[in-house]
């Protein structure tokens, strides 16, 4: 799977830009997928803030991920601006039928491909060796395009889930 992400993010933005990642319950299909890049794009060109266009950027990563970006060098976002995208995830959802303001799914990559885990579940998959330390997390907790781009996609050990939990290693 390939994994480099960094090519498809706005080089013009300022390292502080603030993010959002949404994770989807599922794959989008390819036409989804082109049909909500419409519904981004439209967004994006509109999104104010107190009047003032948000210099922004949305765009769906690995067919499972959507990301909002806005860089507030110009224009700060405030509180009706991000509601008015809190909007525009609610109706991809209902148009999609998917889920993207679940935190309780965790993603992980396993044997090449991004495996949703409930949170509930994630001791049993430790307990198990399905996840280990090493494996890849996708860390939705960033907010900036600096975090996004350095810790988004991390070894489990190094986020805020390791200091959680307790790996031993496989038998053999």
């Amino acid at each position: 799977m390939d994994l480099n992400f960094q090519d498809h993010i706005p080089s013009d933005f300022n390292a502080h830009s603030r993010v959002w990642i949404y994770q989807s319950s599922r794959l989008f299909l390819v036409s989804e997928a082109l049909d909500m890049e419409e519904m981004l794009t439209s967004f994006v060109s509109s999104w104010k803030s107190h009047g003032d266009p948000v210099k922004g950027f949305a765009n769906l990563f690995f067919g499972q991920f959507l990301i909002l970006m806005a860089d507030e060098t110009a224009t700060s976002v405030g509180g009706c601006s991000t509601d008015s995208s809190v909007h525009l995830i609610k109706s991809i959802e209902d148009k999609f039928k998917v889920q993207l303001l679940d935190r309780q799914n965790l993603a992980f990559i396993v044997k090449d491909k991004i495996q949703l885990l409930p949170l509930s579940q994630l001791e049993y998959a430790v307990d198990n060796h399905f996840i280990q330390a090493d494996t890849l997390y996708f860390n939705n907790t960033v907010l900036s395009k600096k975090e996004m781009i350095e810790k988004w996609i991390i070894p489990v050990r190094d986020s805020w889930l390791g200091k959680r939990l307790s790996f031993t290693e496989k038998a053999v």
